[in-house]
């Protein structure tokens, strides 16, 4: 039988001003002139759907999707379009640097359907964001939010903590700004140091040391207390909400639904298969002109791998997940699947149960990134 057809896609574009210290995606940095290639090659891959696909959900991440010049935004936004229809009442996210938020640009894109708006904020601290070599100011970030609020769309923002030296009163003001303005929707994420980036070469130099563990766990925590307090919902490890504004988009890929994906180092999920397609966008590029997949890595993903992701994943939700729910959607019993990795982290205080429910507790959140690979078995 033919799987349904996923109800939701992601689109990357890789334009970025400059690379960040920070960042680890893909990224374009200082090729403007390739917008119009890259637009190209998306037309392309796109039309190898074959016939328009209407979803529920639709993200355009980047990179720096607003780095387009209106005109080439404007044609990025009917491409999109015109092969992933929004369903009636779905959502359309845009991630934007505050600096290329304008109201012209916010208005281009709710024309279009555009429902919600993720803006990269990182801080309204500048010695922060001078640390994160971000460019935009505290105005540039106000005005940014002001164009999405008047145009309707709901505004997201990301919010990077545990700097070097940060202090919990640097922190806290991060929260008092961002609770000061109408904001539905917060992503917190601590720095984190990757292989590949130019923090990571600093730090293995010894030129950059990262905050000491048991302060970025007091950030954490007093971010939980900050947010809750005010109206949010913690939904996910990283990811706070007003009631009704969750990241609908992102919630399909915690549930293991299935989605589809276009653009350089983009990832897809359909029928059990996963597929990434080439991170370098000239390769990319190359391979949809000469007429050739743009895909690098293709897997199918087994019962038993899937069902295993399902349970992270689950878990990553801080509402956790119904176990008779989990064992008939997946065919496994959890216990069979990882029972001595549950019970260990269940007398260990990691995870909790409550009747039916199975979740993080509170110190497990602050660890559960080593969590995981004993439930992936």
């Amino acid at each position: 039988m033919t799987p349904p057809a996923p109800r939701a896609a992601y689109i990357h574009v890789p334009f970025c001003h400059r690379r960040c210290g920070y960042c680890n995606f893909t990224v374009l940095a200082g090729h403007d002139e390739r917008i119009d290639d890259y637009l190209r090659a998306l037309e392309i891959e796109l039309r190898g759907l074959g016939t328009p696909r209407p979803v529920d959900t639709l993200f355009i991440g980047g990179g720096t999707p607003t780095r387009l010049p209106l005109p080439h935004w404007a044609r990025l936004l009917d491409l999109v379009a015109r092969w992933f229809p929004l369903r009636p009442g779905g959502e359309w996210t845009v991630e934007g640097n505050p600096e290329d938020v304008s109201f012209e640009r916010v208005s281009v894109a709710v024309e279009r359907g555009v429902t919600r708006w993720s803006l990269g904020v990182q801080s309204f601290l500048p010695w922060k964001r001078g640390f994160l070599e971000r460019e935009h100011t505290g105005e540039t970030i106000d005005r940014a939010i002001e164009s999405c609020r008047q145009s309707g769309a709901q505004v997201a923002v990301d919010l990077i903590f545990a700097l070097p030296d940060e202090t919990a009163s640097d922190w806290h003001s991060d929260l008092d700004q961002l609770l000061a303005r109408p904001v539905q929707h917060v992503s917190t994420y601590s720095l984190t140091l990757e292989k590949g980036t130019a923090f990571w070469s600093r730090w293995y130099k010894g030129l950059l040391q990262p905050l000491e563990e048991d302060r970025q766990a007091e950030l954490y925590l007093a971010t939980r207390r900050r947010l809750r307090a005010a109206g949010f919902q913690h939904y996910e490890i990283s990811n706070f909400a007003l009631p009704g504004c969750r990241c609908r988009h992102n919630e399909t890929y915690w549930l293991c639904g299935q989605y589809d994906a276009a653009g350089p180092g983009a990832a897809r999920f359909v029928g059990g298969v996963r597929e990434v397609n080439h991170r370098s966008t000239t390769t990319w590029m190359r391979r949809l002109f000469a007429g050739d997949s743009p895909v690098a890595e293709r897997e199918t993903i087994g019962a038993e791998l899937a069902a295993r992701e399902r349970l992270i994943f689950g878990l990553r939700r801080l509402e956790g997940i119904d176990v008779r729910e989990f064992e008939e959607a997946t065919g496994f019993r959890l216990d069979a699947l990882a029972g001595p990795a549950i019970d260990e982290f269940l007398a260990a205080g990691f995870l909790e149960q409550s009747g039916t429910t199975l979740r993080l507790s509170e110190p497990g959140i602050l660890v559960s990134d080593t969590l995981w690979p004993a439930l992936l078995g």
